[in-house]
């Protein structure tokens, strides 16, 4: 029986992907639903390819485009646009998996959805739980949903632990997540002030959304993986470590209380914790190209420099503070990260907007899905403000 597919965020990198890959395996997989912001013309071909039930468009204008794009070619998928359309597709009634492929806090209440009803939720949206924390995975338990990461680091670390995850409080010492250190791991961190964002997209190993890229840059998207590793493979702070390697190829490593390390290698291509998520147990081609260690350059590791990187020591600190922090800590690094995108500030004045709004936002423990919001939209008006003031 096919399993049946919701892609939230199809014309994203993840999005598009996924759909790669399911499209190597039409006969274990069928697109149930597909959703984006504003590609109509992607996501038409999308729904041309893979005739979806459904597709939902982030606004009226766009969905109706699509609409009207559909019925002339002939396609049936109808086009959905409400406040809950998401939400609908997440947890619709025939759908086994979702793939959560949202940038940022907006992919929230879609994972929620799908985590009540119980899905097979691969989560490549890290600020959902991020901002969701204890709140999401409570939900991920009453619904006995299946929670699979597609970050390639969180994958990697859950490949690499014990399959019994009863065993991991007495055999797992500590985490390992790498990171590339992006394309300014050399760079005088006295110059970054005049980074423009083209500069700060360029990852130097994959190809991603512009949002992501700054993370990367500022190593935010780290710090953010580090709050991620908290929730999913339920650690403390202390027991979550960050290196760099420039390489990617190790994409983490778990180390046990006898001090052995098991890694997961590849290819850096994110095809490979995708399948990974699609088929666990079980394995499936991914259309990655293998790897080669008679071509392999040196594996090299380096720490992560607190003067260079200081956004990503704010996620143990983060984690340490009241029930809330790591919410704020997102919502302000969306609006720091837009506002470098559209010239308000410069690059090392994101650092600088996280800052203030975490001084500025105290969090009085969110216990649901509309106190989580609640407290994203406090926070990202105290971030706006602080933009305003540079």
């Amino acid at each position: 029986m096919k399993q049946r597919l919701t892609v939230l965020g199809s014309t994203g990198s993840i999005g598009t992907n996924t759909l790669d890959v399911v499209a190597r395996h039409l006969d274990h997989y069928e697109v149930f639903a597909l959703s984006a912001s504003t590609r109509v013309e992607l996501m038409l071909a999308q729904c041309a390819q893979f005739k979806p039930r459904y597709a939902v468009m982030a606004s009226a204008p766009h969905a109706k485009e699509l609409a009207d794009r559909l019925k002339a070619n002939g396609i049936a998928t109808e086009v959905l646009q409400s406040a809950d359309a998401l939400e609908l597709i997440a947890a619709h009634p025939e759908v086994d998996a979702v793939m959560a492929a949202i940038v940022g806090a907006a992919g929230l209440a879609s994972c929620m959805a799908a985590a009540r009803a119980g899905k097979r939720l691969l989560l490549a949206n890290k600020e959902a739980i991020v901002v969701g924390g204890e709140v999401f995975m409570h939900a991920v338990k009453q619904g006995g949903a299946t929670l699979l990461p597609i970050d390639s680091e969180h994958s990697a670390i859950f490949q690499s632990l014990p399959e019994d995850a009863s065993t991991w409080a007495r055999r797992v010492d500590h985490i390992l997540l790498t990171a590339s250190g992006g394309p300014f791991r050399t760079r005088d961190p006295k110059t970054l002030r005049d980074v423009t964002p083209d500069q700060a997209c360029a990852h130097p190993n994959f190809a991603m959304g512009r949002k992501i890229s700054i993370d990367s840059a500022t190593m935010m998207n780290k710090a953010l993986e580090v709050i991620e590793a908290r929730w999913l493979f339920n650690l403390a702070p202390e027991q979550i470590k960050v290196v760099i390697h420039p390489q990617q190829i190790i994409h983490s490593m778990v180390q046990f209380v006898d001090a052995s390390i098991i890694a997961q290698l590849g290819t850096p291509d994110m095809r490979v914790p995708i399948a990974v998520g699609l088929a666990w147990p079980e394995r499936i081609e991914s259309g990655t190209p293998r790897l080669d260690f008679g071509q392999l350059a040196a594996l090299t590791f380096e720490e992560a420099d607190a003067v260079r990187f200081p956004g990503l020591h704010l996620s143990w600190q983060a984690l340490r503070a009241p029930s809330g922090t790591t919410a704020v800590l997102n919502a302000a690094n969306e609006v720091a990260v837009a506002a470098f995108l559209s010239g308000q500030i410069r690059f090392d004045q994101i650092h600088r907007i996280n800052l203030e709004t975490l001084e500025r936002v105290i969090p009085s423990n969110p216990d649901s899905l509309q106190a989580l919001l609640a407290l994203d939209a406090q926070t990202r008006a105290a971030a706006q403000e602080a933009v305003a003031r540079i």
